[in-house]
């Protein structure tokens, strides 16, 4: 039963990624190795992250509320990953659907990988049934999706061609980017939502911040021809 159920959590987060990967038409652009330099790029990121967390924040363990300007603090560092994205697409060459695609799964991949595969390793194969696994895997697939529309926007905030009242959208949605993990979490902890409740407005949310981000990317691509 725990093989069954640790087969279970590994079949539901990590097939959405190689399904994302192999129905991008990415195989074909040869992004493989691409996706492996994001993944390495991730990884020196967040080791850049700690380093400043650890100086800046040390042993800083307060719960959520208690402190609202350092848990703001923290959250700013997530502006690393934004500059991290950055460096990735400007390292990829190609079309612009084949570079966010690239950026976005391989950053995502090495994410899920470092940061769930231990978690289920040493948690899914205990001998009690935990929904929280199933939870962390669907959460996953939403980071996938935040991911991708992450460096969507970033793509975009680089062009030259946007106008001056997109970009200052897009820039808006990127800073809010940082600090979403930061408004969801206490817009939960507030509400009292449960575990369920507040991995569906973690999708709601993110599923908005794509739809905006596909309205723009979509209008951009009508005008000069990117597809």
């Amino acid at each position: 039963m725990t093989l069954y159920h640790f087969g279970n959590c590994i079949a539901l987060i990590y097939v959405p990624y190689y399904l994302a990967y192999k129905n991008s038409g990415l195989p074909e652009y040869g992004a493989f190795w691409k996706c492996i330099q994001a993944g390495f790029c991730y990884m020196f990121t967040q080791l850049a992250k700690m380093l400043i967390l650890a100086t800046f924040f040390p042993d800083n363990v307060s719960d959520l509320g208690s402190d609202l300007i350092g848990e703001f603090l923290k959250s700013t560092v997530d502006l690393a990953d934004l500059v991290g994205l950055y460096i990735v697409l400007a390292s990829i060459p190609g079309k612009g659907h084949s570079k966010v695609l690239t950026a976005g799964i391989g950053w995502a991949t090495a994410e899920v990988i470092l940061s769930r595969a231990l978690l289920l390793w040493v948690g899914a194969r205990g001998a009690e049934f935990d929904w929280i696994y199933i939870q962390k895997c669907l959460e996953s697939n939403i980071f996938l999706i935040q991911h991708i529309v992450t460096a969507t926007l970033i793509w975009l905030w680089s062009r030259h061609d946007l106008k001056s009242n997109i970009r200052t959208a897009v820039t808006l949605l990127l800073v809010l980017t940082s600090y979403k993990s930061l408004l969801l979490d206490l817009l939960l902890t507030g509400m009292g939502a449960s575990a369920w409740f507040g991995l569906f407005i973690k999708a709601f949310v993110t599923m908005v911040y794509g739809f905006f981000t596909l309205m723009i990317y979509a209008g951009l691509a009508q005008v000069i021809g990117i597809f």
